[in-house]
């Protein structure tokens, strides 16, 4: 009898891998780096934010980094101002859509069918409308303000959080773990304290990344369009359209707030894309 031969099993190629681990690296030198200039623009900035001695629309120097505007502001204090802000907006919209999406998505999961059926209706009309326009009904509404785009942002993202969190809970509270958990005796704010929470948090962790690129773009589309936070918080979005009326004789007012919106976002959706790498064992390669 002839013995047969199987083919030898072909590791998978090790480029995927590599391309990952340079997102990850490209996205957190990225965002590592805007951050570092937020976080230092709160202890230093090179003038003040309202010095207009500098002379209006001037080109980059030894004494303007950056040029300055057309009030004579210095443009590289500004734009670390702007890092600083974008931070602040892209942290507490996170902050805020995680609070209210996941205690909305842990309601749904463990409440009656009546309630878990109202939850779904209404988050399913949150995720149908845009989230730009329900930012600006609600910043409409308080007024424009950095608190106000904060607290827009953070709530219109929160449905999709909810959404998610709901989906992976109603999974977890399916398990034969948890049912051993509450044989035992233990309450559902139990349950969810020490089985849904550790399980619902790794799902998480990106949409809510991808969700802070989102919120740095949704405050400079406000700011643009005037309904953002007003001075003296300079917002790269304000800048960009202050800027647009001089973009021909000082180019860089408009450019480098676009540079830095852009740098910002795609570094955050690169980070996000290597955490689910790192989160999801399903896409990692063999070794």
């Amino acid at each position: 009898m002839t013995a047969v031969t199987l083919p030898a099993t072909t590791p998978p190629p090790a480029r995927p891998r590599r391309r990952r681990s340079v997102n990850l690296a490209v996205g957190a030198v990225l965002f590592g780096l805007i951050a570092a200039v937020g976080i230092l623009s709160v202890f230093w900035t090179p003038y003040a934010f309202d010095d207009t001695e500098g002379g209006r629309l001037q080109p980059p120097s030894a004494e303007h980094w950056a040029g300055t505007d057309r009030l004579g502001r210095d443009l590289f204090t500004q734009l670390m101002i702007g890092a600083r802000l974008a931070l602040a907006v892209g942290f507490g919209s996170v902050a805020i859509a995680a609070v209210v999406g996941i205690s909305l998505g842990l309601l749904a999961a463990v409440a009656r069918r009546w309630v878990d059926d109202a939850v779904s209706s209404l988050l399913d009309i949150a995720i149908a409308f845009p989230t730009l326009l329900l930012a600006m009904l609600i910043v409409a509404w308080r007024g424009a303000s950095l608190e106000s785009a904060i607290l827009a942002i953070g709530l219109a993202g929160a449905a999709v959080i909810a959404r998610l969190t709901r989906v992976t809970a109603t999974r977890v509270l399916a398990q034969d773990f948890v049912t051993a958990s509450r044989t035992s005796g233990t309450g559902t704010l139990g349950v969810i304290r020490h089985h849904v929470l550790r399980n619902v948090w790794p799902t998480l962790i990106v949409p809510l990344a991808l969700q802070f690129g989102g919120a740095v773009g949704a405050e400079a589309s406000l700011s643009y369009l005037g309904l953002g936070s007003p001075p003296p918080n300079a917002s790269w979005g304000r800048m960009l359209q202050e800027a647009q009326s001089t973009v021909l004789v000082a180019p860089t007012a408009a450019v480098l707030p676009g540079i830095l919106l852009v740098a910002l976002i795609i570094g955050v959706n690169l980070l996000a894309d290597g955490l689910r790498d790192v989160a999801d064992p399903t896409t990692r390669s063999i070794r």
